[in-house]
């Protein structure tokens, strides 16, 4: 089957954004359960290189609390929209366009609850925040220059999650399957499928689409590169 990219808003290679000293470019990187964002967010960041571009991940905003019992914690929703610290990750974000480093939370998957420790995001011209409900919540979306959702196949997605979280997370095959009917699925004919409406560029087959993401990839390295030009020579 031919992957192919498909463009539904205004965004184009072509158009050049002016590049300002306080703002960085955002971009919002969303779709299902292992659909391929952080295969997508990963290699963009990967080809700007930290000198230009910060990644955030939404799964680093998780509520937390730690003072409920591990089953109750086991058994929460966490791809419904109140799972997430919206207020926190959009004060980042105002923090990062302002020049100011942020300490991004680090999640423990596996105690369903916030480690204690943080990871140091510095500024940067680029910024992508990748998850599944980044083109969900307003506020978030109306910060992005530009939203990308990525569209990849529920029996693909489901085997991908249960091959991570039995492998990275130490979960029963059984555990996730009542999991993904459960509160997974649901959430995501709910909430994270009718966000693709929001989008400005679509990727079919997900992180697979090479071509899709070759343009993505250019489109931001046109952007590292106008950034580069602008730095003061030494």
């Amino acid at each position: 089957m031919e992957r192919v990219f498909v463009q539904v808003g205004r965004w184009s290679l072509g158009s050049v954004r002016a590049m300002s000293d306080l703002r960085p470019f955002l971009i919002g990187v969303a779709g299902g359960t292992c659909s391929g964002k952080t295969t997508v967010a990963e290699r963009l960041a990967e080809l700007a290189g930290d000198e230009f571009l910060a990644l955030i991940k939404l799964d680093s905003y998780y509520v937390s609390y730690p003072d409920e019992p591990i089953d109750v914690r086991a058994r929460a929703n966490y791809d419904h929209p109140s799972a997430f610290d919206w207020g926190l990750l959009n004060d980042h974000l105002a923090a990062l366009a302002h020049g100011s480093t942020v300490p991004v939370p680090i999640y423990d998957y596996t105690n369903h609850v916030r480690s204690g420790d943080v990871r140091m995001v510095a500024p940067a011209s680029i910024v992508v925040v990748e998850g599944i409900l980044v083109l969900y919540e307003p506020t978030l979306r109306d910060r992005f220059d530009l939203k990308v959702y990525i569209d990849t196949d529920a029996d693909l997605r489901f085997i991908r999650r249960l091959q991570r979280d039995v492998t990275e997370r130490g979960r029963t095959p059984e555990s996730i399957i009542h999991q993904y009917l459960d509160s997974v699925r649901p959430s995501h004919e709910q909430f994270i499928e009718p966000s693709k409406r929001y989008a400005d560029v679509i990727f079919p087959q997900g992180g697979l689409n090479a071509p899709a993401i070759d343009v993505l990839l250019a489109r931001v390295r046109e952007l590292a590169v106008l950034d580069a030009s602008e730095q003061p020579s030494t």
